[in-house]
């Protein structure tokens, strides 16, 4: 139930801007903006959460930054352009904790069924980020809820895992609990970087590509339409690796030959892309779409089983997703900057190759059988 709420509110959104847009009359930079202060936010916050949740237990931790999602959620529908805003800043922070201390909370609470909670968090969140782009219109104008109902409506499984949760509240950490056991200083750590660094490509790979495959299938003759239905197709596939890649790699004693058969998928499927052929597109975005889903359970992983301790886990997962989340806001605008000078869009597919080579050279040591 945590999983489910960590991207409704941000997958959400895109979709409504055109109505967001014109309610509110601000520019397209403006809206677009709303995407990158999530992310933002998510870097900045990602370094508090393992603090928060040494201090006040996982647990607890968890329970307060959904209910700061809901405040968030609550309060960007409430007015004008500040508060829509100030609201998404909230839900940013809010689904940072949240997303931060959960597989520290895996580790401490239920080692032995790591895989399994890794791939059902992980496909939690992915499934219903693309539940939530493909209901967000439909629930503004066919039921007539507009842009601000649509938003606030999925509050009500925010509650739902609020309530769920409620068991999950134990007792606050003692002081001496507390200083049992501070981590290991994971900024020093070369595998610690090679772990960071490795989420950051595929980071900037699946933000890049969402954000810019469909214009360039536009580009080639694809209907608007159509490269909608073929980007959304992808995020739908990757299911399959999301969700089946974490039980593979818990039962491996090193994880480096999983990276790089993924990596050499991406350089499949990138090749093939190529090739101008709606065929081939779709069979290169299958391929993409599998190893995208198997990336993000990977870097989710790694996080665990690169550590000793739930402390470390923590401060690695607050310093990956930190550092994962700014790549991976740089990364799109990067690219179109780039496009506008050069203006050749075999650039995107040259762009993902160097990242993949960064996916694979940084993934290799930091899937061997090592600990911090």
């Amino acid at each position: 139930m945590i999983s489910i709420n960590l991207r409704t509110s941000i997958a959400s959104v895109g979709p409504l801007i055109p109505f967001i847009r014109e309610d509110l009359g601000i520019s397209n930079g403006l809206a677009g903006f709303l995407t990158t202060l999530s992310l933002i936010t998510f870097a900045l916050f990602s370094l508090f959460a393992p603090r928060m949740g040494k201090q006040m237990g996982n647990g607890r931790a968890i329970f307060m930054g959904i209910a700061i999602l809901i405040v968030g959620v609550v309060i960007r529908v409430l007015g004008g352009v500040e508060l829509l805003f100030v609201g998404t800043a909230l839900t940013g922070i809010g689904i940072v904790i949240a997303n931060v201390l959960m597989i520290p909370f895996f580790k401490a609470r239920i080692p032995e069924k790591l895989g399994l909670m890794t791939a059902i968090l992980s496909t939690g969140m992915s499934l219903f980020a693309a539940i939530a782009s493909g209901l967000s219109v439909p629930l503004a104008v066919d039921l007539g809820w507009g842009w601000r109902g649509s938003l606030v409506s999925w509050v009500s499984l925010m509650v739902l895992a609020l309530i769920i949760w409620f068991p999950q509240l134990g007792p606050r950490p003692s002081a001496a609990q507390r200083g049992l056991n501070e981590g290991k200083n994971v900024w020093k750590s070369k595998l610690a970087w090679q772990v960071t660094l490795f989420m950051g490509a595929q980071s900037v790979m699946y933000f890049t590509m969402i954000t810019w495959i469909p214009d360039m299938l536009i580009f080639r003759g694809m209907s608007a339409v159509n490269a909608g239905l073929a980007i959304s197709y992808m995020q739908l596939i990757s299911l399959i690796g999301t969700f089946f890649a974490p039980r593979l790699l818990e039962k491996l004693k090193q994880q480096s030959t999983v990276i790089l058969i993924v990596g050499l998928s991406y350089f499949l499927g990138f090749g093939l892309l190529f090739i101008h052929s709606d065929l081939i597109a779709f069979i290169a975005l299958t391929i993409i779409g599998i190893g995208s889903g198997a990336s993000l359970s990977i870097a989710y992983m790694l996080i665990s089983l690169r550590t000793a301790d739930d402390h470390t886990t923590a401060k690695l997962s607050g310093m990956v997703q930190s550092a994962g989340y700014v790549l991976a806001a740089l990364g799109p605008l990067l690219f179109g900057v780039s496009l506008d000078l050069i203006g050749n869009w075999n650039l995107l597919l040259w762009f993902l190759l160097i990242m993949t080579l960064q996916f694979i050279g940084f993934g290799l040591p930091a899937g061997r059988d090592n600990k911090i």
